[in-house]
């Protein structure tokens, strides 16, 4: 059997990434005892895919070069020789962008595609849902007395982090790029205000939602946005660092905020996160995650291309912003 992968030839260092894709044709390998070969329906893209093909040190080693690309997946089982799990079962892990593959049965968790489409297991109830649930409800703890700004809060994760701050009562800002996007915070998802980074003074309309200042910050961001935030944050607010999706198109030159010593100032506390930190917990996300979702208090939103051949578009648009919610690559 004939299967497709997306491979990385090298690390693109200065180049675009569209030049190092390459779509592959291999033959799907026998398997060995405590192995199952899976036909992938969908695979998540993911901002930190752009730190994945970097060859620094992060929180996973880089991708190899000619390496299948790394990717969350979900698929059915198509053959086993594993006991935990057979034909016709679905599961989700690092699949990679590839038609089909052969994996060890550890690597994957089986789902229940009876309490949601295999695609919400990579957004609201996969690793987006629980990044947001934790970094929001575990690091952040909003309260009902705290003024709460997100950014990229239309995101896949911003938009669950903000929803997570609402439920726990707080007021709640958030961050987006477009009027549509703007919209979508306040008129779908009910956010007390939203600011259109694209077209407003975004320091200057901070100060206008919150006028009392900021007791807890979200950032996915990073970048002149984190300036304008630190800026505005309470007498010992809290920062939550999730990522800095502005900063990942030039990440030979990162640059950290310009007022910096607001920390100080400000007794700010500063807390970055992985969900390498709480893989352990993914059971207690999943359950609070379906159990608001079933009873309407959560809203979980994606956007699927279409097509193995498209993963070059699909992965440029994790950085122009076109995507709405959870971007995903529909492979079967």
């Amino acid at each position: 059997m004939k299967i497709q992968q997306i491979r990385m030839d090298d690390y693109p260092g200065e180049r675009a990434p569209r030049d190092v894709w390459r779509l592959t044709s291999n033959p799907l390998r026998s398997l060995e005892p405590g192995e199952v070969s899976v036909a992938l329906h969908t695979v998540s893209l993911d901002p930190g895919m752009k730190g994945w093909i970097t060859n620094k040190r992060s929180y996973m080693p880089p991708v190899k070069p000619g390496a299948v690309m790394r990717a969350f997946g979900v698929g059915e089982v198509m053959e086993s020789r594993a006991e935990s799990l057979v034909p016709g079962d679905w599961v989700t892990g690092f699949t990679g962008v590839q038609t089909h593959g052969v994996y060890k049965a550890t690597q994957l968790s089986k789902i229940d595609c009876s309490l949601a489409s295999p695609e919400t297991f990579l957004s609201g109830l996969g690793m987006t849902g629980y990044t947001g649930y934790f970094g929001m409800s575990d690091l952040g703890k909003p309260t009902a007395s705290d003024t709460v700004v997100v950014s990229a809060a239309s995101g896949a994760v911003g938009s669950i982090a903000a929803q997570v701050a609402k439920l726990a009562g707080a007021r709640v800002i958030g961050i987006a790029g477009g009027p549509v996007k703007a919209d979508y915070l306040t008129d779908t998802l009910g956010l007390d205000a939203a600011i259109d980074y694209k077209n407003e003074d975004v320091s200057a309309r901070l100060r206008k939602t919150c006028p009392d200042g900021i007791d807890l910050y979200f950032d996915n961001v990073g970048g002149d946005i984190l300036s304008d935030v630190l800026g505005q944050m309470n007498y010992r607010g809290r920062v939550v660092v999730c990522g800095g999706i502005s900063q990942y198109g030039g990440n030979m030159d990162v640059q950290g905020p310009s007022n910096f010593l607001s920390v100080v100032t400000h007794s700010l506390t500063i807390q970055g996160f992985t969900m390498r930190d709480y893989m352990h917990r993914i059971p207690e996300a999943l359950e609070w995650l379906s159990g608001a979702w079933k009873s309407d208090q959560l809203i979980f939103r994606e956007h699927l291309i279409h097509g193995i051949e498209r993963f070059p578009d699909a992965f440029e648009m994790l950085f122009t912003g076109q995507n709405h919610g959870k971007l995903l690559l529909k492979i079967n």
